[in-house]
């Protein structure tokens, strides 16, 4: 997928074009919906798709204090939305200027002008221009102005509650990890490079951990164990009996480490039955299942006994939910 990043990086010669526009932090079920409308509309209008999306989020410059952990990079989305069959991403800068674009502004400049849109797919709840003064019903009323095709989804509801990114970022910070993968669609991951710890998992204690460390800024289930997978993404040579693509079951520990005193949240990774140096790999974790919270144990032998039976949960748990085929 070509992920375009400025308005010089989108072709002059683009045709007619199918755009759907959003945030689409996590890509989420009712994201998936979206894409849908969108791809079924330009497979029959025999067009191609654009997904446009902000980069960074509109929040970020417009009300940072408001601003929420993401769910996912733009280069995340960008391969989400790709294997939903989208064609094009233009992840648009959102700044100052961009904020101050009235709605027909933004429609004609953005849409008409730069993407050259036939067809417009969002979700009910859209809004666009300053200080968010279009709704749905003016680009409705901007479409026909500019014969321009406006297609409204409305929002999925799944139990009663309207699946959107702000519900699964709540579910994660519950620890409810299965409840927020059914929301999202999938399992949910995080990837980063496996970088040095303490390194006390495999010198002290016979359970050597991929580290990663994460930022306030991205959003991570609630801090505890947890039963996923990892899986090695990088192309670089690997010591050890793990391959690059393969999911391998791993206990999985969020937060800080209060029995040793470590203050950065991390996730750490023991990938159970295998070895293998890790360090400088960027690697993908998947999260499945809940398994405990995080606890500060007496000594270390406290600590292994309940590594141990997190093990031996981890396994159960995933016999009974699977993993995610690479």
């Amino acid at each position: 997928m070509d992920i375009w990043r400025g308005f010089n990086d989108v072709p002059k010669n683009l045709g007619k074009t199918v755009v759907t526009i959003g945030v689409f932090d996590g890509m989420h079920r009712g994201h998936k919906t979206l894409l849908a409308a969108a791809t079924d509309r330009a497979q029959e209008l025999k067009l191609t798709t654009v997904l446009l999306t902000f980069d960074p989020h509109p929040l970020a410059v417009l009300r940072p204090d408001k601003m929420p952990p993401l769910l996912g990079t733009v280069t995340h989305r960008a391969e989400l939305a790709a294997a939903e069959g989208i064609d094009h991403m233009f992840a648009m800068t959102f700044n100052a200027d961009m904020a101050q674009l009235s709605p027909e502004e933004f429609f004609t400049k953005i849409l008409l002008d730069t993407l050259n849109a036939h067809v417009i797919v969002v979700g009910e709840n859209f809004t666009f221009g300053h200080n968010a003064a279009g709704t749905t019903e003016t680009l409705a009323e901007l479409g026909e102005k500019y014969g321009v095709e406006v297609n409204i989804q409305r929002l999925l509801i799944d139990d009663g509650s309207t699946v959107c990114s702000t519900l699964i970022r709540q579910l994660l910070a519950d620890g409810k990890i299965t409840e927020a993968n059914c929301a999202l669609g999938r399992t949910f991951k995080v990837r980063g490079e496996v970088v040095r710890g303490a390194g006390r998992g495999g010198k002290e204690l016979g359970f050597p951990t991929a580290n990663l460390y994460f930022p306030e800024s991205v959003a991570l289930p609630k801090d505890g164990v947890y039963a996923g997978w990892l899986r090695i993404v990088s192309d670089a040579p690997i010591e050890g009996n793990m391959s690059q693509g393969v999911n391998y079951a791993a206990a999985i520990s969020v937060g800080h480490n209060p029995t040793f005193g470590d203050s950065r949240r991390s996730v750490e990774s023991y990938v159970i039955g295998r070895d293998a140096d890790l360090y400088g790999h960027t690697v993908e974790i998947g999260f499945v299942d809940y398994i405990r919270g995080m606890e500060k144990f007496s000594d270390v032998e406290e600590l292994l006994d309940a590594i141990r039976n997190d093990v031996t949960l981890v396994h159960k748990a995933l016999e009974t939910h699977g993993m995610e085929t690479p």
